[in-house]
């Protein structure tokens, strides 16, 4: 019976998904009433993750007959929870309410919300239905639900209200609408942002000017960042040039947004415009000398090698010296943003990484790893997430690489040292995570970052001839500790399984023309400085059963051999067995390639043939031979009997 019931169910939903009322009412219409109800408050499982009920799915894909039927010939749980996708977003918790208000389906809204529907049900994230039609703009669903009891200040997990994300996707009717009906246009979100610093951002003037009129106040963020700054950060301009006017704006702020507004044209990868970023920087020049008996100078940070120990521009002299010379420019933007925004704002990295990329475009190597290595260093000081960063100089050293550019050895282990930092990071907050931290994305930075590193250790490896004793002392501390980190991936597999795999996968901008796996150079210098040759992945695979499985036996017979070696001689167990059972020759998909390579390596020791004894008798050996042994037994078999 439970076959049928499962293709009843199944044929329900996508009756419902589909808007066909008539077959869903027909479906149902000869079944018992405790089973309707089952069949209609039970989820089904899309390929994309989407997780609904037949109502939740009918209200989200605006299938109003359907709704209506359902409504008044059966009784669904109204209330009953999904997990759907919009724009991309994943939505858990979602009701069928907070569906058709985030679809735009006003007549679907109005039925369910006169069949009882709670107006206020939130999502996993404390998002109401009335935030989702603040998102998408739609006047008409925000005044119905805000008419029938919706609590329009109501904020999410972040503490973002209903007005932020109005004011944010900049819906000036919503927003209008909301401040009317009482919304508080100074409550903050936790990163300390108000509906103000979002419309300025986001260059909706006409937003700005409506919650200044209900009394919006100027106020800083966590990050430093007024409303003003936030524009010209943003480069918009027309936000900048409104409030500039203000009265609540201190000359000083004019000047610094003027400043930053030029700053942030000259190396601003979607608005990148150079003559904007002169007028700017001119204006803000003259506003600073219009008093020439007490003009307002600038406080100087110390130069910063990265942007060419640069020294700002303090008179209108000197920034008209430097008009025409693009470089000048683009380094006395990148020297203000850092002086106004500080080195704590995330935002600061942003244009200098843009500027790096576009000096390597132009084979500036030099100029653009000083670039990102000072990006970098701003990211880690403040505990953001490095994962494409890193990336970015394994593809970088790559290409060097490749086309002949000599890489630095200090270059390399600099962001090496990187990785390490940011892996040690990433294991800390797998093991004790932060309020703000995901495990599964935490995981997601720690394959990123694992793979990224293996990169960083091959293209070491291609440095390593040209290195000094000290200098290779210097890679085999470091290897040494990346390795006492323990860290794998999900499926378990260690740094030392993923050099020796074929399958280990390579990013393909620049990164596959210099890494490739498996690498027996990598794989050599991760045993020497300790890597664990007998690691299992969650498969009990250990290196040496991945690497007897390389299909190029033949072609690349001296990669095969090499590893082999390398790991056998280095302490692997020939005999150790994964999962199925199988050592690693029995394992082998190389067949009699590997299995030569494996005899003239074979040693079994005494401790080895006793292991195999206790695992071939099964005999028990728990409480009866040294603790320190029975890690060792149990490599040699999975499900050894205990005591």
């Amino acid at each position: 019976m439970y076959e049928p019931r499962e293709q009843l169910k199944n044929r329900i939903y996508y009756a419902a998904k589909d808007g066909m009322s008539i077959a869903l009412y027909t479906l149902m219409s000869d079944i018992e009433k405790n089973e309707v109800e089952q069949l209609l408050n039970g989820k089904i499982s899309e390929d994309d993750g989407q997780e609904c009920t037949p109502l939740i799915v009918a209200s989200r894909n605006g299938h109003e007959r359907v709704v209506r039927m359902l409504l008044t010939k059966f009784n669904p749980n109204l209330e009953e929870e999904g997990i759907v996708k919009f724009d991309g977003y994943v939505i858990e918790g979602a009701s069928a309410l907070w569906c058709a208000a985030c679809a735009g389906h006003l007549n679907i809204c109005k039925t369910l919300v006169k069949a009882g529907a709670d107006v206020n049900h939130p999502t996993k994230t404390n998002s109401t239905p009335l935030r989702a039609a603040c998102f998408d703009g739609r006047l008409d669903i925000v005044k119905y639900l805000t008419y029938h009891n919706a609590n329009i200040h109501i904020a999410n997990k972040y503490n973002n209200t209903c007005l932020m994300i109005a004011s944010y996707k900049g819906h000036l009717d919503v927003v209008s609408f909301l401040l009317e009906n009482g919304a508080n246009p100074n409550e903050k979100a936790l990163c300390g942002a108000t509906a103000l610093h979002f419309a300025a951002e986001c260059g909706y003037v006409d937003v700005v000017k409506e919650l200044l009129k209900y009394n919006a106040t100027f106020s800083c963020n966590d990050a430093g960042m007024t409303p003003i700054k936030a524009a010209a950060e943003r480069t918009r301009d027309d936000v900048v040039e409104y409030l500039l006017e203000r009265p609540e704006i201190s000359i000083e702020e004019r000047i610094e947004a003027l400043e930053l507004l030029g700053a942030s044209y000259a190396n601003d990868k979607e608005n990148y415009d150079l003559v904007k970023a002169y007028q700017y920087m001119h204006m803000s020049m003259m506003l600073r000398y219009s008093n020439p008996e007490t003009p307002i100078k600038k406080k100087l940070i110390p130069p910063i090698p990265a942007y060419e120990n640069w020294v700002e521009c303090q008179t209108l002299l000197d920034l008209e010296a430097i008009q025409g010379n693009n470089n000048s420019l683009h380094m006395e933007a990148l020297t203000i943003r850092e002086r106004i925004l500080g080195t704590h704002n995330p935002e600061v990295p942003h244009p200098v990484i843009y500027r790096g990329a576009v000096f390597a475009d132009n084979a500036r190597f030099d100029r653009c790893l000083e670039l990102w290595l000072h990006a970098l260093k701003l990211r880690q000081k403040n505990y953001v997430s490095v994962v494409k960063d890193l990336l970015r100089f394994a593809q970088v050293f790559s290409q060097m690489l490749y086309v002949g550019v000599k890489v630095s050895y200090n270059h390399v282990i600099e962001v090496l040292s990187a990785a390490i930092l940011e892996l040690e990071r990433n294991k800390e907050k797998l093991a004790r995570p932060g309020p703000k931290d995901d495990p599964e994305t935490v995981m997601d930075d720690i394959e990123s970052n694992l793979t990224t590193t293996l990169y960083l250790l091959t293209i070491l490896t291609k440095l390593m001839k040209q290195c000094s004793d000290e200098e290779k002392f210097n890679v085999s501390r470091m290897v040494f500790t990346l390795n006492q980190l323990q860290i794998t991936l999900r499926d378990g597999q260690t740094l030392l399984h993923l050099a020796c795999n074929a399958e280990t996968p390579v990013d393909d901008f620049h990164t596959n023309d210099i890494c490739k796996f498996p690498c027996a150079e990598t794989t050599r210098l991760l045993i020497k400085c300790g890597a664990n040759v007998n690691a299992m992945d969650s498969e009990r695979n250990t290196p040496l059963h991945v690497i007897v499985n390389y299909h190029k036996a033949i072609s690349d017979f001296m990669t095969l051999h090499s590893i082999i070696t390398d790991l056998t001689e280095g302490g692997a167990h020939v005999d150790c067995v994964n999962k199925r059972g199988e050592t690693p020759l029995e394992s082998s998909a190389t067949g009699s390639v590997a299995e030569i390579i494996l005899k003239t390596q074979r040693k079994l020791s005494l401790k080895c043939m006793a292991a195999n004894a206790v695992k071939h008798h099964k005999l028990t050996y728990q409480g009866q031979v040294p603790q320190a042994l029975e890690s060792f037994i149990e490599l040699h078999g999975p499900g050894i009997k205990k005591a």
